[in-house]
């Protein structure tokens, strides 16, 4: 199996040990699914059905950052506590996920029962001389890690972009650099609140990760890890550069990351509010199996725009490989274009080739996570 590898730059081949450890990164549930998450988190999937077709067995891990800007926010705006919020969404994710046919993560922690292995985990930065203390808060120095930009390769002026517009905060007078991330901070007076050796507060976006794969996985290297490509700066570079710091070892031998999914011609995005919720395609009577093929017809690394046209051709789609029947056509040249950087679309068009001369295509499907049944 070959996969492109965000740091490497290229598709490498990817061959992990028996058990893969893999983590990627969950929702912040303070709204539900939408076809950007569904299209990132099946392409896991398949990503693990291929894996266990191999013989191996994967533990995926998927956090929910249940404490954050953005959740407090909405919260504050709806006036509901945010673990209520919280719940309330992480069911309705986790139902569509199940509606999807996704298969079930090896564990799905939450950033708020890690507040003690992300206070230990601070601690172990302070002590390594990679952090520091400033204005009640405790920042990770970027300078300190001269590999800072391995997962990225950004220029700093494109860092300081993203950073500034995914949350970075880089006008902070306590920074001693615009890049420096914040690992703790103080709490609003409305906002949740834990102790700590640097005064009450709580984590920032970056740390929570880091304590919940070290928890969850133990600190030896991930196997594979990923998530959406705009969580590659700074959330991504940022994880890394502060578990390789406190470790001494590689946090990851292999990075994927999914291309954006547009609505309209730009990135659907919850602040934008140009969402496709899965919800509110099934409440219409739309068969998942359908959003499933729609989002498989794309390749994970290509990007590409949602248009309703897309439930028509796949409900055709669907018919036609239900039609079709059991059997095992094209299952090896599904597994032989899985195998060429997760070619979906290729797969998708070998059953279709079967499926129209009327020969049984459910384990090829299945190895897609298409249920036929």
């Amino acid at each position: 199996m070959s996969l492109y590898d965000t740091a490497r730059q290229a598709v490498v081949p990817f061959d992990p040990p028996p058990i893969v450890r893999m983590y990627t990164c969950g929702v912040t549930p303070y709204d539900t699914t939408h076809l950007g998450h569904a299209a990132c988190y099946i392409s896991y999937d398949v990503v693990q059905r291929r894996l266990r077709d191999l013989g191996h067995e994967t533990r995926c891990v998927r956090n929910v950052t249940d404490v954050d800007d953005s959740i407090l926010e909405r919260a504050r705006h709806k006036g509901i506590h945010y673990l209520d919020l919280a719940a309330g969404e992480v069911t309705k994710f986790d139902n569509d996920m199940k509606a999807l046919n996704q298969l079930p993560s090896y564990s799905e922690p939450r950033a708020t029962s890690a507040i003690p292995d992300i206070l230990g985990f601070i601690g172990m930065t302070l002590e390594s001389g990679h952090a520091y203390q400033a204005g009640g808060a405790v920042y990770f120095e970027v300078s300190s890690f001269p590999k800072f930009g391995q997962i990225s390769h950004y220029p700093k002026a494109k860092m300081l972009a993203y950073a500034e517009e995914r949350g970075g905060n880089i006008h902070d007078p306590h920074k001693r650099d615009p890049l420096d991330f914040v690992l703790w901070q103080p709490s609003a007076p409305d906002e949740p609140a834990w102790d700590s050796l640097w005064g009450p507060g709580r984590p920032g976006w970056h740390i929570e990760c880091s304590a919940l794969a070290m928890r969850e996985h133990g600190q030896g290297t991930l196997d594979l890890h990923g998530g959406g490509g705009d969580l590659i700066f700074p959330h991504h570079e940022c994880e890394t550069a502060q578990s390789e710091a406190v470790t001494g070892q590689p946090f990851c031998s292999h990075w994927m990351h999914y291309n954006y999914v547009k609505l309209g011609g730009v990135k659907m995005s919850k602040s934008l509010g140009n969402l496709v919720y899965v919800h509110r395609l099934t409440d219409d009577g739309i068969d998942p199996m359908v959003i499933r093929l729609a989002v498989l017809i794309h390749h994970y690394r290509a990007g590409w725009e949602w248009f309703d046209s897309l439930l028509e051709e796949n409900i055709l789609r669907l018919a036609q490989w239900r039609d079709a029947g059991d059997g095992v056509a094209a299952l090896d040249e599904v597994r032989n274009r899985l195998d060429d950087d997760l070619d979906t679309p290729g797969a998708v068009a070998a059953i279709d080739r079967a499926a129209a001369k009327g020969q049984g295509i459910s384990k090829a499907a299945a190895l897609l996570g298409v249920a036929l049944d």
